[in-house]
C-alpha cells in the first residue's frame, strides 16, 4: 500500500525524502533559512541598497513584522500594514505567519492579494508552549490555502527539520479541503512560484 503523505508525515529527517516522494515531488523548497557567512550578507544589503522600491520590481520579501519574541517600538503587523497600504502590490512573506498575532497576519493576507504566510516555526511544540495557533487555525488556512510557503529557521531550529513538516502535514489533515494538494503547495508549489523557479527547480 502507498504512503499517504497527510496521514504519515516524516516521522524524522531521515524519513523526509520519502515523504517528499510520497507527495509526487522531487524536494522541498524553503523559504527561510539561515546559511549566509557575514560577508555574503553584507553583499545581499549593498545590493539592495543600490537597487529600486521592490513593489514595483516584483521581489518577494521575508519580512519580520510580529511582535514575537520580543515587541519592540517598531515592531507589529499594524505598522507593516501602514507599508502594505502604501505600497499595495509589495511581495510580501510574513515570517512566522506573524506570529503571535496570527489573526491580524492573516487579515493582511486576505486583504493584500500579493501577501504570504511562512511556516517558520508555527504549530511546533516549541513555540506552541509560547504562543498557541488558534484552535481553528487549518480551517482559517483554506481560503488562503495558495499562499502558505514553507519556511524553517533551518539550521538555527532547536529540534529536528521534521518536526516543522509534522506541524504542516497536521493542519492538512485536520481539514478535508486542505489534504495533499495543500501540503504540495506549501511545500513546494507556492515557494516555487514566488522564486519564479520552473518544473525543473530553475529560476526563470
Amino acid at each position: 500500500m502507498s504512503r499517504d503523505p497527510v496521514t504519515a508525515p516524516p516521522v524524522d529527517d531521515a524519513d523526509i525524502t520519502a515523504w517528499t516522494a510520497a507527495l509526487g515531488l522531487d524536494g522541498l523548497i524553503d523559504l527561510h533559512v539561515h546559511f549566509l557567512p557575514d560577508q555574503v550578507m553584507a553583499k545581499v544589503w549593498g545590493f539592495f541598497d543600490q537597487a529600486g522600491l521592490l513593489a514595483e520590481a516584483g521581489v518577494p520579501v521575508v519580512v519580520h513584522c510580529g511582535n514575537g519574541p520580543v515587541a519592540g517600538p517598531y515592531t507589529g503587523l499594524e505598522v507593516f500594514g501602514e507599508v502594505l497600504a502604501a505600497h499595495p502590490r509589495l511581495v510580501a512573506v510574513l515570517a512566522h505567519a506573524g506570529l503571535p498575532e496570527y489573526d491580524s497576519a492573516l487579515e493582511l493576507v486576505r486583504r493584500y492579494p500579493e501577501v504570504h504566510l511562512d511556516t517558520t516555526m508555527v504549530g511546533v511544540p516549541f513555540t506552541d508552549a509560547l504562543a498557541p495557533l488558534p484552535p481553528d487555525w487549518p480551517a482559517r488556512l483554506v481560503d488562503v490555502a495558495d499562499r502558505i510557503a514553507l519556511g524553517t529557521d533551518f539550521p538555527n531550529i532547536p529540534y529536528d527539520y521534521a518536526t516543522q513538516l509534522r506541524a504542516i502535514a497536521g493542519w492538512a489533515a485536520a481539514d478535508d479541503r486542505l489534504g495533499a494538494a495543500f501540503l504540495r503547495a506549501v511545500v513546494y508549489d507556492t515557494p516555487g512560484r514566488l522564486l519564479q523557479l520552473d518544473a525543473a527547480g530553475h529560476q526563470g
